[in-house]
C-alpha cells in the first residue's frame, strides 16, 4: 500500500462473475481489468504467500478451481478476499490491484513457469486414501 496516494486510482466497480470465477474491476480512471480468482489467490498479498521480503514467496498450487466466497471492504484503501479454499488474509489494496491488472500479462506466464519449474501443478490433488483393511 505504499504506493497509495490522493492520485491513486480507486474502483468504481468490483463484480464477482462466480460461474466463471472472474473478478472485473473498473478504476476512476477507466481502465477495466479482469482477474481469474486463482490468479488473485496464486498472488495473494498475504505474508502466507508473498513471504515476508523479496525471495520468501511460497508457490501456491492446486489452486486451478479456487473461487471467492465473500469480498469484504476495508476502509477506503483495499479489499478482502475469502477464497473458498479457506485462505482470508491479504489486503488489496486499491494500488495493489491496479498494479496487478497493468502487469498479469507478464505475472501469469511467470507464475506458470515456477509451476512447471517445480514439477507442481494448477489441478487440485487428491491424495489417495489409506486403507485400514489388509489383505490376508
Amino acid at each position: 500500500m505504499a504506493g497509495l496516494t490522493k492520485n491513486t486510482p480507486h474502483p468504481t466497480e468490483i463484480k464477482l462473475h462466480q460461474q466463471s470465477r472472474i473478478l472485473d474491476i473498473t478504476f476512476s480512471d477507466g481502465k477495466f481489468f479482469q482477474f481469474s480468482c486463482e490468479f488473485l489467490r496464486v498472488h495473494s498479498p498475504s505474508a502466507e504467500v508473498s513471504g515476508h521480503g523479496p525471495g520468501q514467496e511460497v508457490l501456491q498450487t492446486g489452486k486451478k478451481t479456487v473461487n471467492i466466497s465473500k469480498i469484504e471492504p476495508v476502509g477506503n484503501y483495499a479489499i478482502q478476499l475469502n477464497f473458498t479454499d479457506g485462505h482470508n488474509t491479504g489486503l488489496y489494496s486499491w494500488d495493489l490491484l491496479y498494479n496487478f491488472g497493468l502487469n498479469q500479462d507478464t505475472m501469469w506466464p511467470r507464475y506458470l513457469q515456477r509451476l512447471e519449474a517445480a514439477g507442481a501443478s494448477r489441478e487440485h490433488e487428491v491424495k489417495p486414501q489409506k486403507s485400514n483393511h489388509s489383505c490376508k
